[in-house]
């Protein structure tokens, strides 16, 4: 059997046989180190792919190639982190139409200086806003962001007490 450093040599070498043997070798564990990160079996191939083109980008740039499993490893986690932030921060909700074009301004006007107020806090009070907004459950955010169920609605509540803060007065309906 190979040795890591032989196999990472000979797939910088082109060596498709090489790959595969990688792939064997350490494909399990990533798919396990993706999945315990909570990902769904698409965004879970999709760390492990990124993964993969990671070490395809850096074949040849790998310190210390006898640990390329620690390295995968690492990467596919890194790669699940990344796809789970991006799939954290929910659209914002469609402006609510209203009849009187005074209104709507006014309305649209305040919608900007909540969401600018919003953005303005810093993590977790952002997204435990944004996904209030989006009407997801306290189980749902608690997964999402890696905090217990029990403290979700007493971090929503003084992240709203922030957010109060932040809006000056005369800007309240």
């Amino acid at each position: 059997m190979a040795a890591d450093s032989d196999l990472v040599r000979a797939a910088a070498g082109g060596d498709r046989s090489a790959w595969d043997r990688l792939e064997t070798l350490y494909g399990p564990r990533m798919w396990s180190v993706a999945r315990a990160c909570g990902l769904s079996s698409d965004d879970a191939a999709d760390a492990v792919q990124g993964a993969w083109l990671r070490l395809l980008e850096r074949i040849t740039t790998i310190k210390d190639t006898e640990r390329v499993g620690a390295w995968l490893a690492t990467t596919t986690r890194r790669e699940a982190l990344l796809i789970q932030r991006k799939s954290q921060v929910p659209a914002l909700p469609a402006p609510v139409e209203v009849a009187d074009p005074a209104a709507a301004y006014l309305e649209s006007e305040h919608h900007t200086l909540l969401w600018e107020a919003v953005s303005a806090l810093r993590e977790p009070c952002r997204s435990i806003l944004r996904l209030a907004a989006a009407a997801v459950g306290n189980q749902q955010v608690a997964t999402r962001l890696g905090i217990p169920v029990g403290s979700v609605g007493p971090t929503r509540s003084r992240c709203l007490d922030k957010l109060r803060t932040r809006i000056p007065e005369e800007a309240v309906l």
